[in-house]
């Protein structure tokens, strides 16, 4: 089941085990269930710690197998296969379940263990999803770390007859005691923080008695992970605080122009962001949104940021980077049906519609793109673009044009997403050319028209343009003394991660300039 290269870093990675580990597979007589116990076999052949067992009379999935410790039923579970984009899920389950430690913070860790419910978590996940790593690894570590908390990821791919019973038209999707209970991207901290009804409390509390910062970074993307280091190497207090570390670098898949990195992944360079800023101190803030900046009071005060959870931390200045939002339609029926067929990641999503119609509602490169993937797992594709030609690259265009099974329709637009009250079924779009209105029968949307500032929130506070772009100048100062300003959510153009990256640089000397010229009002 697995090569030797592979077996050769997996054996090396077996060494930590410091305690014994112990696969429980069930299993039957499919050709699935062969594959599991030949990669099971494999895995307890390069370590002395791990052994190998099957009990198929148990009342679970089939073929799945339990992650455990000799003489404990309590684990990580996986129905179907975790190879692809999980692989890494499963040698993490290994190590963590053979005593490895966490990276995650001893007092989230403390949080998960002191969870008195029984919480029952299942997520589907595609073999290709970029996003579904993060969520099964989160919650196979609360399922390690105590013994109330099961966890079972599953091969949406293998286990189709669930996924259609269940209605799942994206992944990862998770289910909590047999209901829905989140879909996308989660870290471990959001996740604990649905279960866990006072955390939200508790982390305000906490907040609220955080010493005043000299700078405060709100978001924490490539420009906020980029402030923050430059900030921290001044030796000034540096405060970073965000919704996920990453931002939307966490939903690209292949980076291949982000200069002396050759190619990566997202969810890779994000993880080097976080691992960058730790080498420095920054006091980094996740899970938390900002609602409001309050300005200071008088010329060289400290500024305001009010957060969902209902802290309010101060700063003498404060740079903004908290990036854009996918677009949406905004016509009948898309938030009614998201997640039920209308979706904005081909690559996490498309294989959940294989051998389905779908539509791409967008001609830039994204958009032809994705219509590119999907060709190939899809029956047929539909891309509609509202202007009159495609603003994509021309070979993607070309390649695009080649593709038998695309249909190209140009000076379209949306008008309602049409659906049975649980899933997309179609959409309506009217043909500018003419007015002509036009109904297409399908089962998915993907959704690839740009991007929206997340700035609403800074409304009556600085300068913004009519898109909701902050004004800024080319030192990244805004409208208000002491506020900065970088990355996507400006109005600084092309929108890059390693521009984002150069913008949060600037902004903190900007930051620090400002603060070594201001004096501290009294």
């Amino acid at each position: 089941m697995l090569d030797t290269n592979l077996k050769i870093q997996l054996k090396a990675y077996l060494e930590k085990l410091t305690k014994p580990v112990e696969l429980i597979a069930t299993l039957d007589d499919g050709a699935k269930s062969a594959e599991i116990r030949d990669l099971l076999a494999d895995i307890a052949s390069l370590s002395e710690k791990v052994s190998f067992r099957e009990e198929n009379d148990r009342p679970v999935r089939k073929p799945s197998f339990l992650i455990t410790n000799p003489g404990s039923h309590s684990g990580p579970r996986f129905a179907g296969s975790p190879m692809g984009h999980e692989f890494t899920s499963l040698v993490l389950a290994l190590l963590q379940t053979g005593g490895h430690p966490s990276k995650e913070t001893q007092s989230l860790l403390d949080q998960v263990a002191a969870l008195d419910s029984d919480l029952h978590f299942e997520t589907y996940y595609s073999l290709s999803c970029h996003n579904c790593p993060d969520v099964v690894q989160a919650l196979n570590l609360m399922a390690i770390i105590n013994p109330r908390v099961s966890h079972t990821a599953i091969d949406g791919g293998m286990f189709q007859n669930e996924i259609a019973e269940r209605n799942v038209m994206g992944v990862p999707a998770v289910y909590l005691n047999g209901k829905e209970f989140g879909q996308g991207r989660m870290s471990l901290a959001e996740i604990v923080g649905k279960v866990d009804t006072n955390a939200e409390k508790r982390a305000a509390e906490e907040l609220n008695k955080r010493d005043a910062y000299e700078v405060l970074i709100v978001g924490s993307g490539p420009a906020g992970a980029a402030a923050a280091i430059y900030s921290a190497r001044k030796g000034i207090r540096t405060g970073l605080m965000g919704e996920r570390f990453g931002g939307q670098v966490l939903d690209t898949v292949d980076i291949e122009n982000y200069i002396s990195v050759q190619k990566t992944e997202g969810a890779k360079l994000a993880g080097s962001l976080r691992a960058h800023v730790d080498d420095y101190d920054v006091d980094v803030i996740d899970t938390q949104s900002a609602i409001k900046l309050i300005p200071a009071a008088k010329a060289g005060g400290l500024h305001a940021i009010e957060t969902a959870s209902g802290a309010v931390l101060k700063s003498r200045s404060i740079i903004i980077a908290t990036g854009a939002r996918w677009r949406n339609m905004g016509v009948p029926g898309e938030e009614q049906y998201r997640t039920k067929g209308v979706t904005y990641c081909p690559h996490c999503d498309g294989p959940l519609f294989k051998g389905k119609r779908v539509a791409v509602i967008g001609g830039g490169n994204s958009g032809v793109e994705a219509a590119i993937d999907l060709a190939g797992i899809v029956e047929h594709v539909t891309l509609l673009e509202f202007a009159g030609e495609m603003r994509a690259d021309q070979v993607l265009q070309n390649k695009l044009r080649s593709l038998k099974n695309v249909d190209v329709i140009l000076n379209a637009q949306t008008t309602e997403v049409k659906g049975d009250g649980s899933k997309v079924t179609g959409l309506a779009y009217i043909d500018r050319n003419n007015q002509t209105a036009h109904d297409i029968a399908l089962s998915g949307i993907f959704v690839q028209i740009g991007l929206l500032p997340n700035t609403t929130w800074l409304e009556g506070a600085v300068e913004r343009n009519k898109v909701g772009e902050i004004l800024i100048d080319a030192k990244c100062e805004t409208s208000l003394k002491g506020v900065f300003a970088a990355g996507d959510c400006t109005t600084v153009p092309y929108k890059q991660i390693i521009i984002a990256s150069g913008e949060g640089a600037k902004a903190s000397l900007s930051a620090f300039d400002y603060l070594i010229r201001t004096k501290p009002a009294e």
